[in-house]
């Protein structure tokens, strides 16, 4: 048997699809992923099913989706009494490359954890008294043998990380923007100099998981904001639907896209080492690499910022994918689901057969290596919290529609309807003029939400 690939996986936090220039949207300068993107396959439908940080980090690892998981939104102090955080009990894709001889390191952002109640050793409370980040003790780091993260910390120019054997005391404070130093250190990781993180002999797989272009937007580089000249922020963000007037996402549009731009742009001349470091190595044709996110970002889009809402600019994510003499390069419309990861990866690596019963996403490895499969026709949208797991809002995505049913108790449903071919900015909600479109979407979300565990009734 030949040796197994090796898995390189990046995922900046935050970075919408149209914020790479090679999808044709926003006037971002990426040149590393542009050329990546020519080296392997772009996805334009690769969807973030639940747009927030923790619930994309469980789903990606376990292939479940987030009624499954438990983790419904974000770690924090907050939810931690609903038990919403990754269970150690749950078999992830890095427990599974473990048994299968898998050196493994990660690298960043890890948010799955619950604070411990000695978080004065981590970020601590923020200032409305909530506790992000956390300490992950050695036996919930799913096979994981090098380690240098941290749990969310949203300091972009003073970042810590917890070495592999450290204790929740021994934190690493380092002056240096993350994203650099991260980048540093996957470097080192790849490079492995006399054998000091991993074993030579065995394939690797890698996780790196920056924080930026997330907020705060301003902590970028003056080097990469430099890039965009005299541009400003109106300039930028030429997307029909930003509405720089609105309340809250109107200012942060205003004052703060040539920054998400910048940053953007700091991501791509930081992958474009880790690309090169690759060639330098002889190890770009062994390994298998991914550029993605765990969501978008609205950036003025409908007048909001952030994540978490049913619009492209948050739902839809880059998806990049490089395995040379086995992908061929080109575009495709594959809706891509998060919890199609694991078991998509896993087989392409060989392990198919590995892939756990309790995984609720499909291998569509076949559309990347050019087989026959399976090729959905929605993927799931939802938008929920713990404290109450049947609200909130459930849709799906199309090709061609976006559908959403916003339920409130003590209201009657509404319905969101968006003709993305008609509409692609989605400006309109034509629910009321296409009630066939809405009966049939209905069907086929009932169908996810049964599939998912998930216990909204219609």
């Amino acid at each position: 048997m030949s040796r197994l690939p090796n898995l390189l996986y990046v995922f900046p936090d935050e970075l919408r699809q149209h914020a790479v220039g090679c999808m044709g949207q926003d006037p971002v300068i990426t040149p590393n992923l542009d050329a990546f993107a020519k080296e392997g396959i772009a996805l334009t439908h690769a969807v973030s099913n639940r747009p927030v940080c923790s619930p994309y980090r469980a789903m990606l690892l376990t292939g479940m989706y987030p009624h499954s998981t438990g983790v419904l939104t974000n770690c924090n102090s907050n939810t931690v009494q609903y038990q919403n955080h990754l269970r150690a009990t749950d078999r992830c894709l890095t427990d599974v490359l473990h048994d299968n001889g898998y050196s493994q390191g990660y690298i960043g952002k890890w948010h799955l954890d619950p604070p411990s109640e000695q978080h004065h050793f981590t970020e601590g409370p923020r200032e409305d008294g909530i506790v992000w980040d956390s300490f992950t003790t050695p036996d919930r780091r799913h096979g994981i043998d090098f380690w240098y993260s941290y749990g969310c910390c949203d300091r972009h120019f003073n970042p810590h990380y917890w070495p592999t054997g450290a204790t929740i005391g021994e934190r690493c404070d380092v002056e240096e923007w993350s994203v650099k130093h991260e980048t540093d250190v996957a470097l080192d990781y790849i490079r492995n100099r006399e054998g000091r993180h991993r074993d030579p002999d065995r394939p690797f797989a890698l996780i790196v998981s920056h924080n930026p272009p997330h907020m705060p937007f301003e902590q970028v580089p003056k080097e990469y904001v430099e890039k965009y000249g005299d541009a400003t922020s109106e300039d930028l963000l030429t997307r029909p639907n930003v509405d720089f007037g609105g309340e809250h996402g109107g200012k942060v549009a205003h004052e703060h896209g040539k920054n998400y731009f910048a940053a953007v742009t700091g991501v791509d001349d930081q992958f474009g080492r880790l690309m090169r470091c690759l060639d330098e190595e002889g190890l770009k044709d062994d390994t298998i690499v991914v550029f993605t996110s765990d969501h978008g970002e609205m950036m003025g889009s409908q007048g909001r910022y952030g994540k978490s809402i049913w619009y492209d600019e948050s739902l839809l994510v880059p998806f990049l994918i490089r395995w040379p003499g086995h992908i061929a390069p080109g575009t495709d419309d594959l809706l891509l689901s998060t919890p199609d990861l694991m078991p998509t990866l896993l087989s392409m690596m060989g392990l198919g057969d590995w892939v756990p019963d309790t995984v609720q996403g499909a291998d569509l490895s076949g559309a990347f290596l050019g087989h026959d499969v399976d090729r959905p026709a929605s993927a799931l949208y939802l938008e929920t919290g713990p404290e109450y797991p049947e609200g909130g809002l459930r849709g799906v995505k199309t090709h061609r529609f976006t559908f959403v049913i916003r339920r409130e108790t003590g209201h009657s449903d509404q319905y969101i309807l968006h003709d993305n071919r008609e509409d692609p900015y989605q400006l309109r909600n034509v629910a009321d003029e296409q009630p066939e479109v809405v009966q049939k979407l209905k069907q086929v979300l009932h169908g996810w939400l049964e599939r998912t565990a998930d216990p909204w009734v219609m």
